[in-house]
């Protein structure tokens, strides 16, 4: 399960998505956040599912990366799912049994929480597919840049998201590698109830956090060995430029947004 974890993953690969200014991926992904939690129609779902299926054929990556994204989170939709389905009131009452009752309401609410958060970490894993981290890091701060006349360390939180977002996939390898060695002495994760395989988590935890303290440190000091004082004097080598294929893409982003939220209202 750990090994189907893809988020912070970078696949760089030739694509109009991949050549895009960071800057306005990320602004195009705010607003398909938006989009999808204001929108309360169907009309929503549909607008996500073609950005989605647009992005994913533009960017050039494999359909099974974005189905790998959703893999991980699909215990936690089942049992969200079969909450809403269950103990929503509202609507006709198709079937009952004491408390428990489903309901038109209750079907129609979990369906649509279902696919509005399966459409959001597809859309959102897109990112990350399709940038690369420094230049995630430099159009973070980029976007930023109006709160450093708030004297607030800009370049500093820009960096330190880049780099949690970066050593996710790292960390998760690790834990990967704890288990089996864990594993391999004799330890039994697998079996007992609740509270034994919560307990059988400490010798995975304890060595995983030793080894996030200690890549921490050896981070810090190499970048305090290469000079590495902030975003003070700090020089990039490839300099962000927008295009034709930046503005075409927002304006299209700024167009479908319109009408979802046109399409909520009126309807």
């Amino acid at each position: 399960m750990l090994k189907d974890i893809t988020l912070g993953q970078y696949f760089p690969m030739d694509s109009v998505v991949h050549r895009m200014d960071a800057r306005f991926k990320i602004i195009i992904t705010m607003l398909y956040l938006v989009m999808l939690f204001l929108g309360q129609r169907i009309y929503c779902l549909l607008a996500g599912l073609l950005f989605t299926v647009t992005v994913t054929v533009c960017s050039k990556i494999p359909a099974k990366m974005i189905l790998k994204s959703i893999k991980p989170i699909v215990p936690i939709l089942m049992v969200t799912g079969l909450l809403n389905l269950l103990l929503l009131d509202g609507g006709d009452v198709l079937w009952q049994w004491k408390f428990l009752r489903i309901t038109t309401e209750g079907i129609q609410t979990s369906v649509f929480m279902v696919v509005r958060i399966c459409l959001l970490i597809a859309g959102t894993s897109l990112l990350t597919y399709t940038t690369s981290p420094i230049t995630l890091t430099d159009a973070i701060e980029h976007l930023l840049s109006p709160l450093k006349k708030l004297k607030m360390p800009v370049h500093e939180l820009a960096m330190m998201m880049t780099i949690a977002l970066r050593f996710i996939p790292t960390l998760i390898e690790e834990t990967d590698k704890i288990m089996a060695a864990q594993k391999a002495r004799g330890a039994d994760m697998e079996s007992g109830n609740l509270l034994q395989r919560a307990h059988a988590l400490v010798p995975i935890l304890i060595p995983l956090f030793v080894s996030a303290f200690r890549r921490a440190e050896e981070l810090a000091l190499a970048m305090e060995c290469r000079c590495y004082h902030g975003g003070e004097g700090r020089t990039r080598l490839r300099i962000m430029q927008s295009g034709a294929r930046d503005y075409i893409a927002l304006s299209l982003m700024l167009l479908l947004f319109a009408a979802v939220i046109l399409l909520n209202t009126l309807m």
